[in-house]
């Protein structure tokens, strides 16, 4: 039985959440709470096993509200929200933040005949999250002084994959990077394929880190995109190949359409060495054995340590395989591509 706390002013919204749950053997509804600071409280004495999270509460946010479990009674938070884009904005603050997945609210359409199933199956997958306490913002880590870059050639090309937990921990990687970092960084992140939700997430993630962030177009040369942040876009495969950058829409790879693994090995096969490749948190194993193909092609590789992630899964895998060089922080892991960098750096332009 997966115990479920609802967090949701609006009782339209608790009573689509009850209901869908109910509809279902294996779940229970321990509690409901109509704020953040009822949230925290229930969620203290209750101990469910996942919670809804709202975010656009009265009294305390669900961003705080988030932040503030995750800090005394870590729990796996499935957030449910709209597509409006100050909601979804707060929303990626919140997954940043520990929250492991987000569902879109039912819309009152022909998509709501399926919302119920697309619930439970959230819930389950959550529930299976084992979540780690993360401290309430403070001064960020200090990061070593110097940092001797590894013994390799400086790469063209930077490839990040990541998944659950993959926007606290991108954000972290790309404000560690030095000013002037000029790499092209290509990046995969396991996401929601609704297109608000997706337009939403480049938008964010360039706020947050005053870096150009866009989805790829095909065709565009990897040395054209330098101080760019790339990623793949929603529900297509991103490869590299002859120096260019091609979409697929090929059978997904570990479920996974964008494949971490197929971006790593096509740019393996492509760049070799000449390549950096990222592994962040995420559930299951897409992008282990494409890092180890990049590393038995001689570039440098990197994967999330387990204290840091919000999941130690796709890191883990890499780790089995011996894909990754070494095991760092996310802040650590920028530290370092900006000590492979080298000379190569220049100033990154964002747009005016």
């Amino acid at each position: 039985m997966i115990r479920v706390l609802i967090v949701e002013d609006s009782a339209t919204v608790r009573q689509c959440l009850r209901d869908a749950l109910r509809q279902c053997d294996g779940f229970e509804v321990v509690g409901e709470a109509t704020d953040g600071a009822q949230a925290v409280e229930l969620c203290r004495r209750l101990r469910p096993d996942v919670i809804t999270m709202d975010v656009m509460l009265p009294v305390m946010t669900g961003l705080a509200a988030t932040e503030q479990i995750m800090a005394i009674a870590p729990t796996p938070i499935l957030v449910v929200c709209s597509a409006d884009r100050r909601e979804m904005f707060t929303t990626y603050d919140a997954l940043a933040a520990g929250a492991v997945d987000v569902l879109e609210k039912p819309r009152g359409d022909a998509g709501d005949d399926t919302w119920g199933q697309r619930l439970r199956t959230a819930v389950r997958v959550v529930s299976r999250i084992r979540v780690v306490t993360k401290r309430l913002a403070g001064p960020p880590a200090a990061l070593p002084a110097t940092v001797a870059p590894p013994a390799a050639a400086a790469p063209r090309a930077v490839l990040i994959g990541a998944s659950t937990g993959g926007p606290g921990a991108i954000v972290r990687l790309l404000r560690a990077l030095p000013a002037g970092f000029a790499l092209p960084v290509l990046y995969v992140q396991h996401l929601s394929a609704n297109e608000s939700f997706a337009q939403a997430f480049t938008d964010w993630l360039a706020q947050q880190v005053g870096l150009v962030v866009a989805y790829a177009r095909g065709g565009e040369a990897i040395s054209a995109l330098a101080g760019r942040v790339t990623m793949a876009p929603p529900n297509l495969h991103l490869l590299v190949r002859d120096g260019h950058l091609h979409l697929s829409a090929a059978p997904p790879r570990h479920s996974c359409r964008p494949s971490v693994d197929m971006l790593f090995e096509s740019a393996a096969a492509d760049l070799g060495r000449a390549a950096a490749g990222c592994l962040l948190t995420g559930m299951g194993r897409d992008g282990a054995g494409g890092l180890l193909a990049l590393r038995r092609a001689g570039a440098p590789t990197f994967a999330q340590d387990a204290g840091s992630c919000v999941v130690y899964g796709m890191p883990k895998e890499a780790a089995a395989l011996g894909a990754a060089a070494e095991t760092l922080p996310p802040e650590q892991i920028g530290a370092r591509l900006g000590a492979l960098a080298g000379e190569g750096r220049m100033a990154w332009r964002t747009p005016s």
